[in-house]
C-alpha cells in the first residue's frame, strides 16, 4: 500500500509506528498521543475509494488524484 503521507519526514516516529499497529491489527483509527484526536490510517481512507482532497495525514493517493480531489498543492 503506498502512503505517502505516512512518509512525511515531519511524522515523528512513534506516530508512524502507532499507524503501522493499527494498521496490523486492522484498525481503521489510532489515538494522536498529542492531540488525543483519532486519525484514520491509510488503508481507512484507501477503503473510502477516492480522496477527500482534505489533506489526511496519511493519504494513500498519488498527489494527481489529490489534486482532482481539491487538496492544494504544496509549490
Amino acid at each position: 500500500m503506498r502512503t505517502s503521507g505516512h512518509q512525511d519526514s515531519r511524522l515523528d516516529a512513534r506516530i508512524r509506528a502507532l499507524h503501522d499497529q493499527a494498521v496490523t491489527k486492522n484498525q481503521p483509527l489510532y489515538r494522536d498521543p498529542k492531540t488525543g484526536y483519532y486519525v484514520l490510517t491509510a488503508q481507512a481512507l484507501l477503503d473510502k475509494g477516492q480522496c477527500c482532497g482534505n489533506g489526511c495525514r496519511h493519504c494513500p493517493f498519488d498527489p494527481e488524484q489529490q489534486s482532482q480531489a481539491g487538496r492544494a498543492q504544496p509549490s
